[in-house]
């Protein structure tokens, strides 16, 4: 589908790059000859991911243990990677979730959620950008998001409050940065399954067939979203900015994607809130 040096010459930095998602487009902007870097909390699972795409495509890749959550953190792995060389591109990955009861949410729980989503994709975005504008570097921030912001949705608030907020980042830097070489992108996934934002999201007792509800009857693979943010980021997609690119087999024209969660019970509320608990444990 494309040229395969479309990202030659491009140096990236994933956010929560070691699986699911991010590692799926990592692997694939590596294979269209970018230099990737990925950065996450858990630098095993990073070096291993780094190390079998170094493998697959002969291409460097560096993992970095970083708590995005920390803007001192995101400031010393940023200072890490420019003393080697600019960046040229930022996805921000990165996000945490989990469907609760929003009445029942502890201040703990919702910044669990917060911190990563907004505050970390804030860090990095504004550590990137001054960088740039400070050298006269061109730049691309892709933020991947969600159909809440466009919906809203029941029982994830504060994911769907912190994707609307980077939403609306993404469209005012288009403006603010655009004059200084820089783009604001973003690509708002539909169901993409991965292990774990599947366990979080759809716990036992949910819709079964909810993936046949799609209009494509469908959920989408990782490689359809892999090759939107590659062409996004690339040069061929340089007079995109400020959008974001809706990619859910227009599941979000019939549903939120939480409405079957209006009728679970106490019990089932209880269990999928024991299940987070022993997770975190």
């Amino acid at each position: 589908m494309f040229e395969k040096r479309l990202l030659a010459e491009k140096r990236i930095l994933v956010t929560g790059g070691g699986s699911g998602l991010g590692a799926a487009m990592g692997r694939r902007f590596a294979e269209l000859g970018a230099e990737l870097i990925i950065c996450g909390r858990r630098l095993d699972l990073l070096e291993t991911t780094a190390a079998a795409i170094r493998e697959e495509f002969a291409s460097k890749a560096l993992a970095i243990q970083c708590d995005i959550r920390d803007g001192a953190a995101v400031e010393a792995m940023m200072a890490a990677i420019w003393r080697e060389a600019p960046l040229d591109i930022l996805v921000n990955n990165a996000a945490a979730t989990f469907i609760a009861r929003t009445e029942q949410l502890s201040f703990r729980a919702a910044d669990a959620i917060l911190s990563p989503t907004l505050h970390g994709t804030m860090y990095c975005t504004m550590a990137a950008g001054k960088r740039w504008i400070k050298a006269g570097h061109k730049g691309v921030v892709l933020s991947i998001l969600s159909t809440s912001t466009i919906t809203g949705r029941a029982f994830t608030v504060p994911s769907a409050m912190a994707k609307s907020a980077v939403l609306a980042m993404t469209k005012s830097l288009a403006v603010e940065w655009g004059p200084k070489g820089i783009r604001t992108v973003a690509i708002a996934p539909g169901a993409f399954p991965t292990q774990g934002a599947t366990g979080q999201l759809r716990p036992e007792g949910r819709d079964p067939n909810w993936a046949a509800r799609n209009p494509m009857g469908r959920t989408g693979e990782h490689r359809e979203l892999a090759d939107l943010a590659s062409f996004l980021i690339s040069d061929a997609g340089a007079y995109i900015n400020g959008e974001m690119v809706v990619q859910d087999g227009g599941a979000h024209l019939r549903s939120s994607g939480a409405e079957d969660l209006l009728g679970w019970t106490e019990a089932q509320w209880e269990a999928q809130r024991a299940a987070r608990s022993e997770r975190r444990t």
